[in-house]
């Protein structure tokens, strides 16, 4: 239940800001992606310390916290965020983002629902506070970062 009602809320808050979209500067567009992934990243590295590098420490509902912020920022429309005028770092608003990223739209298409399917399968074993099905859960949604990273990020 948890999943759904994060995708409900992503889903709201995607369609309530895309007019916000429409007038954003791409420094601004940068920066606020480059926050999302900063935000997903931190609660990847919690659950990973937690449910993979240190299983003793485990904490059900951090993990479960982390799990549904990953899923939250997943549902969001972070896409939208990849505007023109952003595919290159303006001042110190670096990006590492390729240019296929703006262009490849079935290919940007099919990472984004891996991630957001892993997410928010990731979300719903962890509600569950099984640390086994937590561990695969992680591997899977990092491995669909990963084919992002691979395909449209810059080293």
């Amino acid at each position: 239940m948890n999943a759904i009602k994060t995708l409900l809320i992503g889903t709201a808050l995607s369609i309530a800001t895309t007019a916000v979209y429409a007038d954003m500067k791409p420094e601004d567009a940068i920066k606020y992606r480059k926050a999302g992934y900063n935000v997903m990243s931190w609660n990847m590295s919690k659950i990973k310390a937690m449910a993979i590098d240190a299983p003793e420490s485990f904490d059900a509902k951090q993990v479960a916290n982390a799990a549904t912020a990953i899923a939250a920022m997943a549902n969001m429309g972070m896409g939208a965020l990849y505007i023109a005028g952003s595919e290159e770092s303006i001042g110190d608003m670096k990006t590492r983002a390729k240019a296929e990223i703006f262009t490849d739209k079935d290919g940007v298409k099919e990472v984004a629902v891996k991630f957001n399917q892993a997410a928010n399968e990731l979300a719903k074993v962890a509600a569950t506070g099984d640390k086994v099905a937590i561990a695969q859960a992680f591997k899977d949604t990092g491995a669909s970062c990963k084919a992002c990273h691979d395909k449209y990020r810059k080293e």
